[in-house]
């Protein structure tokens, strides 16, 4: 347990994090656009989660969390609660461990990461995101069924697995004047900081969240975790309520600032990376890329890493939002 003043993960937490990794999570590559670079007036980066297991991500963390169970949580299996991705991230973790998965998801989830859920062998029970508490549902059934319940962020061995993002980033091209990290509940973005903040202290880290549900900006903004209603945007992966106790104390020591952007700005994202690079990327995937194309951050001279967080939208649905956006 952390004790006051002191952070949830360090450094060596992600370093072992990425050990216990290998051979087991795709190196993603990391891609550059010329386009990206001419509208920016920067040097982009872009670390491509969107093409790791699962479509996202968040099966760092999954991973690292499962594999660190003892004999008995093995044997009794895991519970998550999850929007979509950390749901597929720990169907599938559990079944490379061979154990039993149970996760929340909410009923509007997107279709693919519901079916993709359940075809790693989970069980799926469904609720309400916005009457019912995901939370309480998922540690009810966690002390019923005696299941070891992985939280979608607020977690170090989580955090720790998502910073091998950045690791890999970093080992690969070096030095950055900033990395823009798409923002949630503050796993990703955690352990991103923490990496980047160690390896090179100079470089500016930028979490992106957002208009509608810009609870980390208030947060910081007052010094305390704030608290808002589920927010209604595109981009479902960072419908979140509030930060986590753990990964507020990292946000708030090495995060330089936190911008939003709108739901048509990542649409616009969205169809840059389509047409432009040729990447299928959901919209909480391109917080990002959004922050970056819209002037959020000044980047102008500047060496730049972008994470792209996810690829996990429904086809028919990626096509109505770029055709939707196209005829504005």
């Amino acid at each position: 347990m952390t004790q006051p003043g002191e952070l949830a993960i360090d450094y060596d937490d992600v370093a072992s994090a990425q050990r216990r990794l290998a051979g087991v999570v795709h190196r993603t590559p990391v891609l550059r656009s010329t386009t990206g670079d001419a509208s920016t007036g920067a040097t982009l980066h872009f670390k491509a989660e969107h093409l790791q297991r699962i479509g996202a991500f968040k099966f760092r963390g999954g991973y690292n969390a499962i594999s660190q169970f003892d004999a008995a949580q093995k044997a009794a299996g895991v519970i998550a609660f999850s929007s979509g991705n950390h749901a597929q991230a720990i169907a599938l973790s559990a079944r490379l461990h061979g154990i039993r998965a149970v996760i929340v998801m909410p009923e509007d989830a997107p279709a693919i990461k519901i079916a993709a859920t359940r075809g790693y062998g989970a069980e799926v029970v469904l609720y309400d995101r916005y009457t019912q508490d995901r939370e309480a549902l998922g540690r009810e059934l966690a002390a019923s069924e005696g299941l070891t319940l992985i939280p979608p962020f607020d977690h170090p061995h989580v955090m720790a697995g998502q910073g091998t993002a950045a690791l890999e980033l970093f080992d690969e091209v070096g030095e950055l004047d900033t990395l823009i990290v798409p923002l949630g509940g503050g796993g990703l973005i955690s352990g991103c900081a923490t990496v980047a903040k160690t390896r090179f202290p100079r470089c500016r880290v930028i979490g992106v969240e957002p208009e509608a549900g810009n609870d980390a900006q208030q947060s910081v903004a007052c010094g305390e975790i704030v608290a808002i209603d589920t927010p209604r945007t595109i981009a479902d992966g960072a419908q979140t309520q509030a930060l986590g106790k753990l990964t507020f104390p990292i946000i708030q020591r090495h995060v330089d600032e936190i911008v939003t952007v709108s739901d048509t700005e990542l649409v616009e994202s969205m169809r840059f990376l389509a047409s432009r690079m040729k990447q299928f990327v959901e919209p909480t995937g391109c917080l990002g890329l959004a922050a970056a194309l819209s002037g959020r951050v000044e980047i102008a001279g500047q060496r730049v890493g972008i994470v792209l967080s996810g690829g996990n939208v429904d086809v028919d649905r990626f096509a109505q939002l770029v055709r939707s956006d196209e005829r504005r």
